[in-house]
């Protein structure tokens, strides 16, 4: 039985948008408004959808609530771009609107073939026949969906694939966020799981049409690590498998761990003939407060690209943007290697394309390592609010960087550390360890802060919400500082067209 909740058809988004003009004036005038990352134009953005790449185009895909900035009840918007520094907004394209997603167009993926895009998502469903449904393990349905396009626009019927009966018995309702690879002559679908038991897992299935799935396997650690693992993604890079995904319910251990929730990679040997695995090293992808649901997809130049969510579910710190009529934004696009059977992260190159001239370039420090010095010109307040700063060490044995007033990174100890003071809304500080501090570039935009180090070894990602500008950098350290200041990105909007 469906009820409570009611379809969201296309129509109703229209009528929508025609009767909140007001809503998207309030939200645009906001001062805390990204200037090089998407964001929902009203409302509600969270996990990357179907990310892909056709004929040149990058396609977005996006979970939408476009009604309130609380994200009751999801769609999926669309962002295009063929440079990752101009982009059209499509507006929503999918919608909650039959039987088999009537309580939200969930997470989910592309697969491109022939020219071909497959999408595959979870079509989510509440039951309300019962008042004692615990919506773990009874009274909800985690419907594994597809449906095509040639173009990212326009789209063929939707087509049922699994319900939760097809999902192996001993699993929870929780069954979820399809992302669908190639590998040899079959196509494999992995999908995060919580077990009746509260074990957190990803499945497999297999198929050889991309319409008929196969239960192959389960994946999970020898030890239960956290109840439940989100948004799955299973994939190569130079003969290396990893599965990163987003397991709840991991306890925190030391500087490890801090958030409600994890963003992991995990190396992983799998066998795809005879299904027998190994998990190896489990790290995380992201220290920052606002990461999540990461999803890559492999590009035309045969780039692993990387998008997360800039944001978490049940954090306990808050987004003062939400008193504006909108909430959270995806991070920057990054390119993943290996480098020494170490999965890092960088920025993808285009983005230097949003660098307003040559930046001012300062050295500080001695040209001795044992000996600390400090220049004068490393302080200052006539830094953009909007900048790209690259600091290249000679040596450093400790920092104390301030990225804006009140946000600032340190490193001490071998611990470089992000602290938002009281600029984070409840945000405070996270750490990682660091045995040589080398190299950071760091994206400061309006309200979010990216902090990639090491060369993509460790990042950061985290909403600020300090708009005082000031920027100094101390320590017993020496080398380059960069600061590039950086240009917006270009929007079109296609919902006005």
């Amino acid at each position: 039985m469906v009820r409570k909740y009611e379809k969201v058809l296309e129509q109703d988004y229209k009528t929508w948008y025609q009767e909140h003009a007001s809503c998207r004036e309030q939200v645009a005038a906001d001062p805390r408004r990204l200037a090089f990352h998407l964001m929902p134009r009203t409302g509600w953005m969270n996990d990357p959808n179907g990310l892909c790449q056709v004929d040149g185009v990058y396609h977005i895909y996006y979970q939408y609530t476009p009604f309130e900035p609380t994200g009751e009840l999801k769609l999926w918007g669309h962002y295009t771009t063929k440079d990752f520094v101009s982009y059209v907004d499509e507006g929503p394209v999918l919608f909650p609107d039959s039987d088999l997603d009537a309580h939200g167009a969930y997470s989910g993926s592309a697969y491109v073939e022939d020219g071909t895009i497959h999408f595959f998502y979870t079509g989510n469903l509440k039951y309300f026949d019962r008042d004692d449904y615990d919506y773990i393990n009874t009274g909800r349905g985690s419907n594994t969906i597809a449906f095509t396009s040639r173009n990212g626009h326009d789209f063929s019927e939707k087509q049922l694939l699994m319900t939760t009966a097809d999902y192996p018995a001993d699993m929870s309702c929780h069954v979820r966020d399809p992302k669908v690879f190639r590998h040899g002559d079959a196509y494999y679908m992995v999908l995060g799981a919580r077990s009746r038991e509260s074990r957190g897992m990803v499945l497999l299935y297999r198929s050889e049409d991309l319409k008929h799935w196969t239960y192959k396997n389960r994946i999970t650690t020898p030890e239960t690590f956290g109840y439940m693992w989100e948004c799955p993604d299973l994939f190569e890079i130079d003969g290396q498998w990893f599965l990163t995904c987003c397991p709840q319910g991991v306890a925190q251990q030391g500087i490890d761990f801090e958030n409600v929730h994890q963003n992991v990679w995990m190396k992983l040997d799998y066998d795809f003939e005879t299904d027998a695995y190994e998990i190896g090293e489990i790290r995380l992808i992201d220290r920052g407060f606002d990461f999540y649901a990461q999803q890559t997809f492999e590009d035309e130049k045969g780039r692993r690209i990387l998008i997360g969510w800039m944001g978490i579910p049940d954090a306990d710190y808050t987004n003062p943007t939400v008193e504006a009529g909108w909430q959270h934004a995806l991070t920057l696009p990054r390119e993943l290697t290996v480098r020494d059977g170490r999965l890092v992260q960088n920025p993808v190159e285009e983005l230097k394309k949003l660098r307003d001239g040559d930046g001012v370039r300062m050295v500080f420090g001695t040209e001795q390592a044992d000996v600390p010095g400090v220049a004068s010109e490393r302080c200052g307040a006539d830094v953009p609010l909007v900048y790209e700063a690259v600091v290249e060490f000679r040596c450093c044995d400790s920092l104390h960087m301030t990225l804006r007033r009140d946000i600032t990174l340190s490193y001490e100890n071998q611990i470089l550390t992000l602290n938002l003071g009281d600029h984070g809304c409840g945000r405070t500080t996270r750490s990682v360890q660091v045995d040589n501090l080398q190299y950071l570039q760091i994206f400061v935009d309006t309200s979010s802060v990216e902090v990639f180090v090491n060369h993509g070894e460790e990042t950061f990602t985290s909403r600020i919400y300090s708009m005082e500008r000031e920027f100094c950098v101390s320590g017993d350290n020496a080398g380059t500082l960069t600061v590039y200041p950086l240009k917006a990105f270009t929007l079109e909007d296609q919902c006005d067209a």
